[in-house]
């Protein structure tokens, strides 16, 4: 009790004035030993303000240390010898929980916006004036094909019109830009605007994928030519069909060449009649009706039927199903015309000639749990300028094809939430269909 009393700012404050009114006096009254004395005690008593200041001092210094180390674990004791060294300790021990709870409020939304920021379809990349990455968020990522973005110089390998666009981009400027990878041909529209984040001018920079724009705008075209040519053709051809049969039925005693003419009119017409007919499915694919089915048991299905409708017992199948619980929500009918027509499409590209034919089906999910089934053969390999025409309606390798497989199958995964691309390894052989269900 002796010792908090001694040691509070109070009495060391009363002491000081005592003794300052003390030395006064004694300096008026000329008592010279009195005040030497008294001198003494009066500097006693500055001396302890002074160590209790610099006590105090070193406290606060102390908690700003151990905050600038973002070490909050600390406390001070609050059994201490004074009822104003209590209070003082309890005072930092407040400050330092309210900076812990403010730093803990700044993570968890600095994590909320993180979390927003990976959520968009839009690519985001902060950069600074030397090309440094501030910040990006996991689709810029995927749409630049890169694990790791820390520096603008890192596009050089993805590609080099793509390094140079964002290392000079303007803010306000809006740029598109097209490069080919293991993906494809990938469009990209660029968008920049600037601020400055912890006194540093910084440009962010907005990416978004127009692939799927542009197939979309590509793929509504051909819809509408193929209706108005099936629809024309359709209206010419079945009248010329249909008076050919009449005309053969009614004169049974037509000349013999007349007859063959009119009957190879019908024939004709009724080929192609039954060839736009194939094109219409193009136009009018169902609405899908989705369900839950288990990839591996549809897989192994489709492989059977594939080796039963089409004659290449030298074509090995392997079968490769991350999980075997693996489900895929989509409209089983219609994803299986686009694997049918993709197992097809791979027989057919390795052909009977190959003895070590083989095709590989491979089916599990993303980071983004999507499920992604590839479709691969070790057929010859899709020229690049092939490539790009291969999902067109009336494009075809095929001297007896029609063209309307894969544009049916793209149209298939459109409808169906999906997508389909084609991937290339040149130096292994081996070409790849990829089936996305996000």
């Amino acid at each position: 009790m002796i010792k908090g009393v001694l040691n509070s700012l109070g009495f060391r404050l009363l002491l000081l004035v005592l003794m300052t009114v003390l030395l006064t006096w004694l300096c008026l009254n000329k008592e010279w030993v009195w005040v030497v004395i008294a001198g003494a005690f009066w500097l006693l008593s500055i001396h302890m303000l002074r160590m209790l200041y610099k006590r105090n001092a070193q406290k606060v210094a102390f908690m700003f240390d151990a905050i600038d180390n973002s070490d909050y674990a600390f406390k001070y004791a609050l059994k201490v010898r004074s009822s104003d060294d209590k209070l003082v300790n309890k005072s930092l021990n407040r400050i330092t929980d309210i900076l812990l709870q403010a730093k803990s409020e700044a993570i968890q939304q600095e994590k909320y916006y993180e979390l927003i920021l990976n959520s968009v379809n839009t690519g985001i990349i902060v950069i600074d004036d030397r090309g440094y990455v501030f910040q990006i968020n996991n689709e810029a990522l995927r749409l630049l094909g890169l694990n790791v973005f820390t520096h603008v110089k890192q596009l050089r390998k993805v590609d080099e019109n793509l390094e140079s666009l964002i290392e000079h981009i303007q803010p306000g400027g809006k740029h598109q830009i097209s490069f080919y990878n293991e993906r494809g041909t990938i469009h990209l529209s660029i968008r920049a605007s600037e601020m400055t984040l912890q006194d540093k001018h910084v440009r962010i920079i907005a990416v978004n994928d127009i692939n799927t724009e542009l197939d979309d705008k590509e793929l509504d075209s051909w819809i509408r030519l193929t209706r108005v040519l099936t629809h024309e053709i359709m209206n010419s051809v079945t009248p010329m069909t249909s008076l050919s049969d009449t005309l053969v039925s009614m004169n049974k005693d037509m000349d013999d060449e007349v007859r063959s003419g009119l009957e190879v009119i019908s024939t004709t017409g009724k080929t192609l009649l039954a060839f736009v007919e194939s094109y219409r499915k193009f136009t009018r694919i169902p609405t899908p009706e989705p369900s839950l089915f288990y990839v591996n048991k549809f897989l192994e299905r489709l492989i059977q039927l594939s080796k039963h409708q089409n004659d290449y017992p030298h074509i090995s199948f392997v079968l490769d199903v991350q999980q075997d619980d693996l489900i895929l929500y989509a409209d089983e009918n219609l994803i299986t015309q686009v694997v049918l027509n993709l197992l097809k499409n791979a027989m057919q590209a390795i052909g009977h000639e190959r003895m070590d034919g083989e095709i590989v089906i491979k089916a599990f999910s993303n980071n983004e749990e999507a499920v992604i089934i590839e479709v691969s053969n070790n057929g010859p390999l899709i020229s690049p300028d092939m490539a790009e025409h291969i999902f067109v309606p009336f494009f075809t390798t095929k001297e007896s094809g029609s063209g309307i497989g894969l544009s049916l199958s793209r149209q298939i995964m459109r409808v169906s939430g999906g997508s389909i691309s084609l991937k290339s390894d040149s130096e292994a052989g081996i070409t790849t269909f990829v089936l996305l269900f996000p």
